[in-house]
């Protein structure tokens, strides 16, 4: 199971531009939107969607939850409905163009939108105020920040990221121990080019262009308060030119930085870098396919702040019965339900406040102890973890790739490449 990816720019523009212009363009949850009472006798049935769940390891689980909130309530029936991957966000509009949105569905933030601006979700921060303190911080956020939107829009429900993986084998002969790894984003490229220098260009400690999560790493600003992208300053120019002179030292792969390319955590794997990003779980990738470099790998937190990937449950603002919709959408994100929920999704912590540690105790005992280890540092890192703004597509990353290349080579100038990058995000923004 993964975190699911974000759509194609055009799918995502269209939606916005079907469903806004059923609501005018601007919305929250609908007019009538504020505190919903749970606390009450609850009745009556709520169909509750998620998105390719139902399978051999899933489906006892959603069996047992549903039955649970049913006991709870005897006079609630819940409906579970299951969408397969491909098509989720097509299926998505069609319902809410329909008017048959399920009472409760699984949406990460960037499907969310479009519902949001066409105020086909709860705000849930007006539905219940208390709620937000139960939650991981980040993952909160992700579903609070829709632009000129006000409110909050998804519970977090599971969440990952990712973390970053060093060759102590290849490393340890240039002066770095485990002790020493780098925290930073300035401090890593610092020494990718002092290892290359020293290694004559052999140890390569640089395995990808700069991407958006490594200025959110840095903590340079993405969007303005009116939801612009921003990010080309001096601060981003600074790495982008840090990026420039690390390849120039021998410090990344030139095919890094081509069509080819097969990705980082691929290259680790092959030993041609010493350092790579991935999730708790590539330490089962590299039992699986590497063994003997497994045994001399250490896993870090990502230098700067974590990358948070998010997936929440949404409630329908029309729906026909919110008190059930809102009560199980809480049942189903509570601490433990989650608990129980990530001890099924290895490698995936649950979105509340607390949990994480309950989790890793009940797992890792089960576990290889470098994947038990991987999943305790990715925990924790989570804390501190941001997610990219839903506003950023995959075209936006594929052009931000064509660009970065050139700047990385030498052949643009690292400002003159995020002026481009910038300027191409918000002509294409699809909150606009």
């Amino acid at each position: 199971m993964k975190i699911r990816s974000t759509l194609a720019i055009g799918v995502a523009a269209a939606t916005a531009l079907v469903l806004t212009g059923c609501t005018g363009g601007t919305a929250g949850a609908g007019e009538d939107a504020g505190p919903v009472d749970t606390s009450g006798e609850l009745s009556g049935t709520i169909q509750f969607q998620t998105w390719s769940l139902k399978n051999e390891k899933f489906t006892p689980y959603f069996e047992d939850l549903t039955a649970a909130f049913e006991k709870e309530h005897p006079e609630v029936t819940v409906d579970w409905i299951d969408q397969p991957g491909d098509g989720y966000q097509d299926k998505i509009l069609s319902q809410a163009n329909s008017g048959t949105l399920p009472d409760v569905l699984n949406l990460p933030p960037d499907i969310a939108f479009p519902l949001v601006k066409a105020g086909k979700l709860m705000d849930l921060d007006k539905a219940n105020p208390a709620l937000a303190d139960k939650y991981n911080a980040g993952g909160w956020s992700a579903y609070s920040q829709f632009g000129d939107v006000e409110g909050t829009y998804g519970l977090p429900w599971y969440l990952g990221s990712d973390e970053s993986w060093w060759n102590m084998e290849q490393l340890e002969p240039y002066g770095v121990s485990e002790e020493g790894l780098p925290t930073t984003t300035d401090t890593w490229l610092d020494l990718a080019k002092q290892v290359a220098a020293d290694s004559n260009g052999e140890v390569k400690v640089v395995s990808s262009m700069p991407g958006l999560d490594t200025f959110v790493s840095a903590g340079i600003p993405i969007m303005d308060e009116d939801g612009t992208f921003v990010f080309n300053t001096p601060e981003a120019v600074e790495i982008v030119q840090k990026y420039a002179d690390a390849y120039a030292a021998g410090a990344m792969p030139a095919e890094a930085l081509t069509g080819s390319y097969g990705g980082n955590a691929e290259m680790y794997l092959q030993e041609k870098v010493a350092y790579a990003t991935g999730g708790s779980g590539f330490a089962g990738d590299l039992r699986t396919k590497a063994p003997t470099l497994l045994e001399n790998t250490v896993a870090t937190p990502r230098p700067g702040i974590p990358p948070l990937f998010v997936q929440g449950i949404n409630v329908s603002a029309e729906s026909k019965n919110k008190a059930a919709a809102l009560a199980f959408a809480e049942f189903v994100t509570n601490q433990e339900n989650q608990i129980a929920f990530a001890e099924l999704a290895l490698g995936f912590a649950p979105g509340t406040a607390e949990g994480a540690d309950e989790v890793i105790s009940a797992v890792s005992k089960d576990l290889d102890p470098a994947q038990a280890k991987a999943m305790q540092v990715m925990f924790d890192a989570l804390q501190e973890a941001e997610a990219t703004p839903f506003q950023w597509t995959g075209g936006m990353t594929d052009y931000l790739n064509q660009q970065m290349a050139l700047a990385i080579r030498g052949d643009a100038s690292a400002e003159e490449t995020l002026d481009k990058i910038v300027q191409y995000a918000n002509d294409n923004r699809i909150d606009k």
